[in-house]
């Protein structure tokens, strides 16, 4: 049951940064018509060649793409991109049937790009975070953050560049421009999206109540934490240092803490951005 229920929450998510990116490919990105970033930006340039809806454009080049997915980043990444490129047409397809005649919510091109930028790195900051992608050039950014460790922004920048220059194709270079433009500004986003969801706090902390500090950490953030023998440099007198490393929120919850178990308390925060931990077997 449990298996069960985690698969509906992971489809939830997924169904739901999928409808974020969608609504954001169809009310900015389509009127705007950059090609930013992704494989909808390639498919609206290919319409303009080839008589077929963008669904059905964006439909076949992320079934070419999905193939390399499945052969470079695993059966887990692989199964999740294949539901979510088949979500894209399909949000594409009834917003198209819902808004037959669309236009522009902005009226302006530099201001759809923009809106497009913000959404869609949200949207996608989510599905890399769980291990899964829009399909398209999100697959190719993922294989050059695996096999060449480019951060995943970068590589989102570096796929789409091709993508965006190709506006000049069929658009004039103002909209060639702000494609360039908007591909950069989408990886430094989609980073920055990335890297906020993950951050974590590094709290060191020197107080005289420290047995209490541990007690908290432990058995009410159930959260570890590790003492440090220091020694003052002006009185050398030595102290335990506690370090403990937590959430946004659990962050919060121990600094309230803090300041009503001990005001005085000498207290350093550090950001973090990652944490790689290995434990050591058992000795038998």
């Amino acid at each position: 049951m449990n298996k069960a229920a985690n698969i509906l929450k992971e489809g939830a998510i997924l169904t739901f940064a999928m409808a974020i990116s969608s609504a954001s490919v169809f009310f900015f990105l389509v009127p705007s018509h950059a090609a930013v970033s992704s494989i909808s930006g390639l498919g609206i340039v290919l319409s303009g060649f080839i008589p077929l809806p963008l669904s059905t454009i964006t439909m076949i080049l992320n079934v070419v793409l999905l193939v390399v997915g499945f052969l470079t980043c695993g059966n887990e990444f692989g199964v999740k991109t294949v539901y979510t490129s088949f979500l894209l047409p399909i949000f594409l397809w009834i917003l198209e049937r819902l808004f037959p005649n669309f236009t522009s919510l902005t009226g302006s091109q530099e201001l759809d790009v923009l809106c497009h930028v913000l959404i869609s790195s949200f949207g996608l900051s989510i599905l890399f975070n769980r291990n899964a992608s829009s399909g398209g050039l999100d697959i190719v950014a993922k294989v050059m953050n695996k096999y060449l460790h480019i951060e995943l922004g970068k590589a989102i920048s570096l796929s789409g560049m091709c993508v965006a220059l190709s506006a000049a194709l069929v658009y004039d270079s103002k909209t060639v421009v702000l494609s360039v433009l908007g591909t950069y500004f989408n990886g430094v986003v989609l980073d920055y999206f990335i890297f906020h969801q993950n951050i974590k706090r590094r709290v060191c902390v020197i107080t005289s109540r420290e047995q209490e500090l541990r007690d908290y950490i432990v058995n009410e953030l159930h959260s570890g934490a590790t003492f440090y023998r220091v020694t003052g440099a002006y009185t050398m007198e030595a102290h335990n240092e506690i370090l403990t490393i937590v959430t946004k929120e659990e962050y919060q919850k121990l600094m309230n803490f803090l300041s009503k178990l001990d005001p005085d308390a000498f207290v350093t925060v550090y950001t973090v951005a990652d944490i790689r931990y290995r434990p050591k077997p058992y000795m038998s």
